[in-house]
């Protein structure tokens, strides 16, 4: 057995080392660079091992491995030494871990599966009652695995369990009944996984092995979970709600950010890893709900609507009845909110609810005074159910029968009914009661007797101050969150001293010491403009000084559509100032390279919330009706201030519906006259209209550069919280048609609700590919590199087996006999990871930047990687605040490069990749500095954020929003048209989306 004591390792002195050595301000001494800084020597030993392994049986002995194995590591760029936001996790070599599948089903055929915290609970009363000897060797996610130290004697038939509370008796009338069923769904030895990560063998393969990190995951998870003062979000985000050790700010609008901690067990060549990342969430504010809601519609201009969404699902804590259990303590009635009193509620009812209003108060919601032993969708029993537990059934009919006045004959008023059965004055009447039960059949409780639970994150959409506060409370120094990590993050997790019970009796040990990685600075390309110029560069970024496009673009005709708001101040004084910004910033588009003829005089409307859209409409028409004049070619259009309604109907109208190329700005930015920030609404205006912004040198693209490769970008989007049930998801494709990179057409299709892969990939590459035959008189590509953005680690495979076949297709289909006789098109397949929680710190002062993260170029593919994959994470970017990610780039198919011969500077094709997607991220046109993932990726991702501008009535399903788009109507609601999507067919081969 392995002591855990023995890897224990002093968490003051791990937060003191990372730092100094992340160069921070206060600390006066410099901490030690030697050996407790190199990474493990023993881990590099068996990646070059298994790397020679690799080329000395040569890829057809390696066949079984579906992806291709690693070519090599990199070897360019200056070596740098990285902390990473790993542990490593000890376990010992005779431990097994068995493992349980769990069902849980309702005994009444008529209830619901339990889920959440309700069936959390039911797991746990199942390994108290039934597994009490073995709780110890136990752990558990809570939904439907059990891992367990030893092997467990299990009944076949399964185990009675009688849900209750935390403080409520076996005899609790609310109590339900439940099945659970087990069943032993493998025997996992972790000495299996460690003779497969230490081996050297490049062949060898362990099929067990994503079951042993999931079993891994459950027992490192399980303590968090458990805990009472720790709260979880998903199945790996821990919080703390202990006011002394959690990290908190009010975010305003019932809202607060808190901070905790991500985990993920991990395997890496020679180790186990423990994976923490910082994590924030935004959660409702604790306490007397009344005053939550207050607090929201004072900051939400009073919509019941919105407010509706911000509670539903929040969990409240009743406090009108006090029960207590046959210990004596309090059980609290924990109750779900699902909406506010609506019209229409309970209409299937003999006697229906009176709802005179949405989110009418407690004196307008009348309900019937059925007697309890009526139907069960009587008015009075659910209401008494909810209030009181069903026990004053009788006796609050009978208090109710001696009056009150009330208008309809049975029918009592929310505020009458507190008073008289429970003594308690509703206060406040101008808020609405909540409705905690369904909409069939609703039970409403005044806010005045609910209490807002603890830890309960919000998946409401932020408004834009929240954000902004969000955005301020989790953007920190890299020292700040490796700081956290190591100090607030192990103790929370309990893998510090004294490690959690959990992982003590399982013989698991996590060293709460960041592990240390090897990397390599690579060089930064020089950009060009014009005539081969070069600008001024900084690290990762440059400014455009002095210099013209590469290619500038012609703009024949050009207007502007100014939408001006009543509640905004005008950014100019008068129409003459508007005229002479409006030259000022043509004069800059001249100087830049495009050839701009003179603007014409455009209009302006005053917003009105209420027609805004279709003031927008009757606006655009007039630009492309006109039979005397013909449709400008681009118009600028001005808006007040952020504002999405707007800013999604101009997108809508001008993409889909006109066929006009726009620009949005910002009149008070616009106003300014700012030099740079013209510049930057130029390079909008050169990639919509066909130009190209700038370049690299040929020998930075490699095989790019000769003209015969087409790049090309994946991505799809998914419905967010708040989106309507309707909502599908959105795939988005792009793809370059020169050897500069200059221009990427798009194309989107609507498919199935979060489908991740692309269904109809073979039309979207079939459009690309003649776009490019267009471009290459008739000749297609005979290189297809895709960079595909979105895929979790656990879908890698399945691009191979769904979406390969159809890039395949699509070229069957166009490309003549004679090239697949050739063996063309290759493809090659490039998985992006923006989505990951890897972070690298530096180690010394120097090798930071100013930001004090690892600088631009940076490049890791060992340490924390394995062996067996090919896969590199790349820093490309400068992060202006915050801690920078890399993206996490894995090759699943390579074709094109394991076809050529590796030319000096490079030792191997993993140099070649590297460098080539290093150098693109100099080559997004829509800005002047590196950006943090590959430009066909990050535009692919722009094209499928412009298609919930289009679909916005889905997306952004908060009562009150108004659609982009047409509406659909389907049988489960809103459906989204096809045709919304439709780019049009004058702008379609463009960059709208920019």
């Amino acid at each position: 057995m392995i002591a855990v004591a023995a890897v224990a390792l002093s968490i003051r002195s791990q937060v003191e080392a990372v730092a100094v050595d992340l160069g921070e301000e206060d600390v006066k001494r410099s901490h030690g660079s030697g050996k407790n800084l190199q990474p493990d020597s023993q881990v590099q030993k068996i990646e070059n091992e298994t790397l020679k392994d690799a080329q000395l049986k040569g890829a057809k002995q390696l066949h079984e491995q579906r992806l291709p194995p690693r070519p090599g590591f990199g070897t360019k760029g200056r070596e740098v030494i990285l902390w990473a936001n790993y542990f490593e996790v000890i376990a010992p070599k005779d431990l097994i871990l068995f493992r349980y599948s769990i069902a849980v089903l309702p005994v009444d055929p008529g209830d619901r599966n339990p889920v959440g915290k309700k069936a959390k609970r039911v797991i746990e009363l199942l390994i108290e009652e039934h597994f009490s000897e073995h709780k110890p060797d136990i752990a558990t996610d809570y939904k439907s695995n059990m891992i367990s130290k030893s092997e467990l004697s299990v009944n076949e038939d399964g185990y009675l369990v009688r849900y209750r509370s935390e403080d409520e008796d076996e005899s609790s009338p609310n109590a339900k009944s439940y099945r659970l069923r087990l069943k032993q769904s493998g025997t996992l030895a972790v000495s299996d996984l460690m003779d497969y990560l230490t081996s050297s063998h490049a062949s060898t393969m362990l099929e067990s092995m994503d079951e042993i990190i999931q079993a891994l995951n459950i027992v490192v998870g399980h303590y968090p979970k458990s805990a009472a003062n720790i709260f979880s979000a998903g199945a790996n985000k821990h919080f703390s709600m202990s006011p002394s050790t959690s990290e908190q700010m009010s975010l305003g609008g019932g809202l607060h950010a808190i901070r905790g901690f991500f985990t993920s067990v991990r395997s890496a060549t020679c180790r186990i890893l423990l994976n923490v990342q910082v994590k924030h969430a935004a959660c409702y504010e604790e306490g007397r709900l009344g005053s939550l809601m207050s607090v929201y519609l004072s900051q939400n201009s009073g919509s019941m609507f919105r407010l509706a969404t911000f509670l539903k699902r929040l969990r409240v804590r009743a406090t009108h009845i006090v029960r207590k259990n046959k210990a004596g303590q309090e059980s609290p009635r924990v109750k779900t909110i699902t909406g506010l009193a609506a019209p229409g509620d309970g209409n299937g009812l003999q006697h229906p609810p009176i709802v005179p209003r949405f989110g009418a108060g407690a004196k307008e919601v009348k309900f019937h005074l059925s007697s309890p032993e009526g139907p069960r969708g009587s008015q009075l029993s659910t209401s008494q159910q909810s209030c009181s537990g069903g026990k004053k059934a009788k006796k609050g009919k009978q208090l109710i029968k001696e009056g009150p006045d009330t208008q309809e004959e049975g029918y009592i008023s929310v505020f009458d009914f507190f008073k008289k059965t429970y003594n308690i004055t509703v206060t406040d009447l101008d808020i609405s009661v909540i409705n905690v039960g369904t909409r069939q059949n609703p039970s409403y409780l005044p806010p005045d007797v609910c209490v807002v639970i603890a830890g309960q994150p919000s998946g409401a959409k932020l408004t834009p101050g929240q954000t902004q506060n969000m955005i301020n409370f989790a953007v920190r120094r890299p020292t700040a969150n490796a700081q956290s990590i190591v100090g607030n993050g192990t103790r929370l997790l309990g893998i510090a001293q004294p490690m959690n019970p959990t992982l003590s009796k399982f013989n698991i040990a996590v060293t709460p010491k960041l592990i240390t990685v090897p990397g390599r600075v690579l060089t930064m390309p020089s950009v060009r403009y014009k005539n081969n110029k070069a600008p001024q560069m900084k690290p990762a970024s440059w400014n455009m000084n002095e210099v013209e496009f590469s290619t500038g673009s012609k703009l024949a005709s050009w207007t502007y559509l100014f939408i001006s708001s009543p509640k905004t101040p005008n950014a100019w004084s008068s129409p003459l100032e508007l005229s002479n910004t409006l030259n000022v910033f043509q004069q800059k588009l001249k100087r830049l390279g495009i050839d701009v003829s003179n603007i014409v005089p455009g209009q302006r409307i005053i917003s009105n919330q209420d027609n805004i859209e279709a003031d927008i409409d009757t606006a655009f028409k007039k630009f492309v009706s006109n039979p005397e004049k013909r449709p400008p070619k681009l118009i600028l259009v001005i808006i007040p201030h952020i504002d999405s309604t707007i800013y999604n109907r101009v997108k809508f109208v001008c993409d889909v519906k006109a066929g006009i190329q726009n620009v949005c700005t910002l009149a008070p930015k616009l106003a300014k006259n700012n030099d740079q920030y013209f510049a930057n609404v130029a390079m909008k205006f050169n990639l919509k209209l066909g130009g190209r912004n700038q370049s690299l040198n040929n020998n930075k693209l490699g095989i790019i550069s000769e003209g015969r490769t087409m790049v090309v970008g994946l991505d799809v989007t998914h419905p967010s919280p708040g989106s309507e049930a309707n909502t599908p998801s959105v795939a988005g494709i792009v793809a370059s048609v020169d050897q500069w990179l200059g221009q990427w057409p798009a194309d989107l299709q609507i498919q199935t609700s979060r489908q991740e892969m692309v269904s109809g990939l073979d039309r979207m590459l079939r459009s690309r590919l003649r776009l490019w035959a267009r471009h290459h008189k008739g000749i297609y590509p005979e290189n297809i590199l895709v960079y595909r953005d979105g895929v979790s680690e656990g879908q890698y495979e399945i691009v191979l087996d769904q979406e390969l076949p159809l890039i395949r297709q699509a070229c069957q289909e166009l490309y003549p006999a004679n090239d697949f006789k050739k063996g063309l098109p290759r493809i090659s397949i490039i998985i992006v990871g923006k989505r990951h929680n890897t972070r690298f710190y530096p180690t010394k002062k120097e090798e930071a930047d100013d930001s004090w993260n690892p600088q631009s170029g940076t490049v890791v593919d060992r340490g924390v990687t394995e062996a067996r994959n090919w896969d590199f994470f790349l820093q490309s970017h400068t992060a202006l605040q915050g801690t920078a990610r890399p993206a996490h780039y894995h090759i699943v198919l390579d074709e094109i490069f394991k076809s050529r011969k590796v030319q000096p500077p490079f030792q191997n094709t993993a140099d070649v990749i590297e460098d080539l997607t290093h150098n693109m991220c100099y080559l997004f046109g829509r800005a002047t500095k590196a950006v943090s993932i590959c430009p066909p990726a990050y535009y692919a991702d722009l094209v499928c954020e412009r298609a919930r501008c289009y679909l916005s009535k889905l997306f952004d399903a908060t009562p009150g929003a108004t659609p982009a788009g047409s509406v659909v109507s389907g049988g489960g609601g809103k459906v989204a048209d096809p045709n919304d999507v439709r780019i049009h067919e004058n702008v379609r081969d463009t960059m709208f989306y920019i």
